[in-house]
């Protein structure tokens, strides 16, 4: 004959096993975006030497306050600098607005966060186009790629540092 005492000791332990199952197992969560994200494009992947590759950088506000600040290098990658031979140069910027294109306030390796007229409200982003150039005298089937670290300030006072982000290579093939 069973007793009664080990029938509910047997009960309690496989309740307690399932509540403790379930209690240590894990929650789902969301994923949390990025308060600000910079990405890259190119018009094409490919060009000549003497064609021109427009370059386009979209930095998008996934905050819940105010981008106030951007500051962004883009420096050309350790393959790009390896070939001497690959001429190039930024010759042109235009930031994408409501109106239409508007010119940059600089362009080069310099800063470019001032170019995306900040402030970016919550949610939106701001594109600024580089203009890439090869020069007609330009060697030919290599790559031109760059990388990017960039710093945005909130107007909640905190910050973000970002990078390095990287822009899809152009090649620059033979005529």
């Amino acid at each position: 004959m069973r007793s009664p005492l080990l029938r509910r000791l047997g009960l309690a332990s496989v309740l307690a096993l399932a509540l403790a199952l379930f209690g240590l197992a894990p929650t789902a969560t969301a994923v949390q975006a990025a308060p600000a994200e910079l990405t890259f494009a190119t018009d094409n992947t490919t060009t000549t030497p003497g064609g021109s590759v427009n370059l386009s950088m979209t930095i998008t506000n996934n905050h819940t306050y105010d981008v106030w600040f951007v500051y962004q290098s883009i420096d050309p990658t350790y393959l790009t600098t390896q070939r001497p031979d690959l001429k190039y140069s930024f010759t042109g910027c235009t930031l994408a607005t409501a109106e239409g294109a508007a010119p940059c306030s600089g362009t080069g390796p310099a800063n470019l966060g001032g170019n995306y007229g900040a402030t970016i409200p919550p949610g939106q982003s701001r594109t600024v186009t580089l203009t890439l150039s090869v020069a007609a005298d330009s060697g030919c089937n290599g790559n031109i790629g760059f990388y990017s670290y960039f710093y945005a300030e909130f107007s909640d006072t905190t910050s973000l540092s970002g990078g390095p982000v990287y822009t899809p290579d152009t090649r620059v093939l033979c005529a």
